[in-house]
């Protein structure tokens, strides 16, 4: 089974695409998001992505999200989980 089909069984639609974005910064090198920035490149409200990226942290199985400071937005460390 393809990663983009187990990971759209899995998540709904915001997951998903913040899930794809997470993804893609963290091959980057990058390990910080902010939620104002993830939804102003999604298209989404920052709530939105709060809300989702609190239950990320809970079910998302390929990474580890860390709620982790609030500076004029929420502040998430995202990093690859070992299987």
């Amino acid at each position: 089974m393809s990663t983009t089909k187990k990971l759209r069984e899995t998540y709904n639609e915001t997951q998903h695409k913040i899930v794809l974005y997470l993804n893609s910064g963290i091959t980057k090198g990058k390990h910080y998001f902010k939620s104002k920035y993830i939804a102003k490149d999604l298209g989404l409200s920052p709530k939105e992505v709060g809300t989702n990226m609190a239950i990320l942290a809970e079910i998302c199985k390929e990474l580890d999200i860390i709620r982790w400071s609030y500076s004029n937005s929420t502040t998430w460390m995202v990093t690859p989980r070992a299987i």
